[in-house]
């Protein structure tokens, strides 16, 4: 009988996280055009406290370079070892940054903030450039700035 709940436990433990749902959202960034290097880029969440959540895109692929990101370094505490497969390159002055990211489905509608600080090589840094709710009634929203972020819209 033990055996039997112990494969019955396992089986279950491998089969919980597969039915978890997620939905791709794409991020799109148009930069403008300040002349320098190219831009890194964090997207990530905070919940309604303002707690960090989770990062769900990195554009910028050297570490050295995160602590520039400043309110992504703070609320995440550095901790860039959960980025693997969500980084891509750094976005040049003008560039277009659009990529798909599969993201849970209980991070949408779910009280939480999306936020993108962004920060290039000798400009100046600006954490949580852009904020929004992150809603299904946001997505195709456009959002300005007047930093380095010409406009911003997901879709998903």
């Amino acid at each position: 009988m033990i055996p039997r709940i112990a494969a019955l436990a396992l089986t279950t433990a491998l089969t919980i996280p597969a039915m978890a749902q997620a939905r791709p959202v794409t991020l799109a960034a148009r930069l403008t055009n300040y002349g320098g290097d190219g831009a890194y880029l964090a997207f990530y969440l905070t919940d309604a406290k303002g707690n960090y959540v989770k990062t769900i895109y990195m554009a910028g692929g050297r570490p050295r370079y995160y602590r520039h990101l400043g309110d992504w370094m703070r609320l995440s505490n550095g901790d860039y070892r959960g980025l693997s497969g969500i980084t891509g390159a750094s976005i040049g002055s003008g560039g277009l940054l659009q990529v798909t990211v599969d993201v849970a489905d209980s991070l949408i509608d779910a009280g939480y903030t999306l936020h993108i600080d962004a920060a290039a090589q000798n400009f100046r840094e600006m954490p949580s450039e852009i904020t929004m709710p992150f809603t299904s009634a946001n997505a195709n929203q456009v959002q300005t700035s007047r930093g380095y972020i010409h406009a911003f819209a997901y879709n998903m």
